[in-house]
């Protein structure tokens, strides 16, 4: 057998049951962390380190440390105070410190007695009065021997219930031995291996360090992750990631797709009918989307575009492409109040050049229920539009062909495959167009999106002037309160936006409620409206289109008018509690005004203290309107795990790399992907494999 095919060949890999002490009990604890064969046990990799290779002198210590202690109890004794403790003060002539314990027998009350030695392992902690260790763990030292210490620094592995640290490092170590008998395969599936910061170590070298690092190791390189053996492991992980992605495009094209390509009147009496004329822009991403549906395998793009930028316009276009070709087209948003504001312009602009609508959500009538999807069923209905409701089941389309899918990463991937799975017909999968509103730095876009093509409507609409923003304290609310009298009284429209982070809908309307009632008593001649979550969707309707109709003047509302709301009148935007909310909340509530021709305004009323990151998000906030600079700032507070809502849909999640600190390398890993698709296309599923396992199903969506 040679290289290439091993490397192919998974059951070249014993598994984890040929370990020692490996039975049915823990196989069935590995098997929860997706550990089955030896090379997945050693490409599960440790979180952080614990140094017990060295003795520290207690006066050494700071609050934090966690270290290796040999001392002298000098005094013992069982406290009662709110639940029975065991104190314990040890000394080493350089210092003292206490040993507190909660859990503890007779005999190991008699063991800590006055004069013994002890050698012990915790995290330090500020006591009352003295620095202590809680439940460390610890030794009675009965010779006056050496100290026993560790060879290398103690790996720290993710686990699972029932599984023991000591066991995980047992089994590594049977499987680093494993690998470096003469007759083991050879794990490093690279031709070339890549240098990483002026070194090329293999990935058995990179292995055997980060499970096993020797006392010298960096530990403060290791701690950051940016150790060139870790770099070396996250350099691979980066081009698994891509390659899976990559595959995944490439398996999406050679499915088929209907072509798309009608003589476009519809879009041309579209834009007949504008008030407006299309950015340069929108009519390069407008023609690059017509291109790929022209094409016979599934168009599978990402369009960005800051707030305001005329997204819609481009989803409107593609769809009146494929109405026009005689197929349907559906529209998919995360809230109510997105997909009603996306039927309100469908149906403005589409409804006078004769397409037929339907409209599906979770809270219709039974019988509206029933009657939506007889339309869609049927074919009557050209363009849907919808939230969850259309991954239900008896939703069924004639003949789907364009799914547009609305700030995506809210939906898990099971979601958004379900809607795919519904549009596969006969003659093929449907193109996917997905938008989102949130800009994406462009290295994660291209890390996290590399199965999908990629446009930014990178233009705003001529006119569109940038909302001047500022930040002020709680203490001067009433301040704020007048002054929105004022605009008010002008005649210009007002959102006041109340925010309760991590606490139920439940409360956030209810301090919606609150804050209408106290604007509506003291803001006398104002005309004050309220719209929420919980409000059934006929009421936010009547209060959005009052709104918008300048009926009302100041609206109440909670977050969930962040996406899709577009009024023109409306030029002052008030959020309040703006510190409890991240980066692209805050750019996102406050693209609901400039929309219009006047200046505009936004004010962050915050309280005092702030923390660093939340100085930060409102400093940022303040300096900028551009979404890009903004997300740039929120992946370096958030991380990349954050901003893509990863945590929720399941993809890219990362065992050692992370794409902002690791970014340097991934034009690197580019060439390396596409290299060994063109010279060596059969270690791609190996590589692909041992990182990603069977979560790359998720990639087609």
């Amino acid at each position: 057998m040679n290289r290439d095919e091993a490397a192919i060949d998974r059951d070249i890999f014993p598994p984890v049951t040929s370990l020692k002490g490996v039975g049915p009990k823990i196989e069935g604890h590995l098997q929860r962390l997706r550990i089955h064969t030896v090379q997945d046990l050693l490409f599960h990799l440790p979180i952080r380190y614990q140094d017990r290779t060295r003795v520290r002198p207690i006066g050494a210590l700071q609050p934090g440390d966690e270290c290796v202690l040999l001392g002298t109890v000098d005094h013992s004794e069982m406290v009662y105070r709110k639940r029975r403790m065991l104190l314990v003060s040890i000394s080493d002539g350089t210092g003292r410190i206490l040993l507190r314990f909660f859990h503890f027998n007779k005999t190991q009350q008699e063991n800590l007695a006055p004069g013994v030695n002890i050698r012990c392992f915790g995290e330090v902690r500020r006591g009352v009065s003295t620095l202590e260790m809680v439940h460390p763990e610890y030794e009675i030292q009965r010779t006056s021997g050496a100290v026993k210490v560790e060879d290398h620094l103690t790996p720290i592995y993710p686990t699972t219930e029932g599984l023991h640290q000591l066991v995980l490092r047992r089994m590594t170590s049977q499987a680093l031995r494993w690998f470096e008998r003469e007759e083991a395969p050879d794990i490093d599936l690279l031709p070339d291996v890549p240098e990483i910061d002026g070194c090329k170590p293999s990935v058995l070298e990179a292995l055997r360090f980060v499970h096993r690092p020797p006392p010298e190791a960096d530990t403060q390189a290791l701690a950051a992750g940016t150790h060139v053996m870790q770099r070396r492991l996250a350099f691979e992980e980066l081009l698994a990631q891509r390659l899976s992605l990559f595959r995944l495009r490439l398996r999406m094209q050679k499915q088929p797709a209907v072509p798309i390509s009608p003589a476009g009147r519809l879009y041309a009496r579209l834009i007949e009918a504008l008030e407006f004329t299309p950015t340069s822009a929108q009519q390069r991403v407008i023609e690059t989307v017509f291109a790929d549906l022209r094409k016979s395998y599934p168009m599978l793009r990402l369009v960005q575009g800051d707030v305001g930028s005329g997204k819609t316009l481009v989803a409107i276009a593609a769809c009146l492409h494929v109405i026009e070709a005689g197929y349907q087209a559906v529209v998919m948003a995360p809230t109510e109040i997105l997909a009603e504001q996306h039927l309100q312009n469908f149906s403005n602009w589409l409804a006078p050049l004769g397409v037929q609508l339907a409209w599906l959500s979770g809270r219709m009538t039974a019988a509206r229920n029933s009657e939506m999807k007889e339309r869609i069923s049927s074919g009557t209905a050209q363009a849907i539009i919808g939230t969850h409701a259309l991954f239900q089941e008896g939703v069924t389309f004639k003949n789907l062909a364009l799914v547009v899918v609305d700030e995506q990463h809210r939906f898990g991937v099971h979601q958004r495959m379900a809607l795919r799975e519904k549009g596969v017909h006969g003659a093929g999968s449907p193109h996917q167009l997905i938008m989102t509103a949130t800009p994406i730095p462009r290295t994660l876009a291209m890390t996290a999106y590399a199965d999908l093509d990629y446009s930014v409507i990178d233009e705003m609409p001529p006119g569109r002037k940038p909302v001047s923003t500022i930040a002020v304290s709680q203490e001067r609310r009433d301040e704020v309160i007048e002054r929105v009298a004022h605009a008010c009284q002008r005649g210009q429209q007002a959102y006041w936006v109340c925010t309760l982070v991590e606490e139920s809908e439940a409360m956030q309307c209810q301090a919606a409620e609150n804050v209408y009632q106290e604007l509506d008593r003291l803001l006398q001649g104002v005309r004050v409206g309220l719209v929420h979550g919980r409000m059934k969707s006929r009421e936010k309707n009547a209060v959005m289109q009052d709104f918008a109709s300048s009926r009302i003047d100041l609206l109440v509302a909670t977050t969930v008018i962040e996406v899709g709301v577009d009024v023109a009148n409306a030029s002052l935007m008030i959020i309040e509690n703006a510190e409890r909310l991240g980066l692209a909340q805050l750019h996102q509530l406050r693209g609901r005004v400039g929309r219009g021709a006047q200046e505009s305004s936004c004010v962050m009323l915050y309280s005092p203290p702030l923390t660093d990151n939340a100085n930060l998000r409102i400093d940022t906030m303040r300096a900028t309107n551009n979404g890009f600079k903004i997300a740039q700032v929120d992946l370096e507070i958030r991380g990349p795990g954050e901003v893509l809502g990863t945590r929720q849909t399941g993809m890219l999640q990362l065992r050692i790399a992370d794409i902002l600190r690791d970014q340097d390398l991934i034009p690197q890993v580019q060439e390396s992907a596409k290299k060994l698709f063109a010279e060596h296309p059969h270690l791609v599923d190996a590589l692909v494999h041992r990182w990603l396992g069977k979560s790359i199903e998720f990639g087609q969506v």
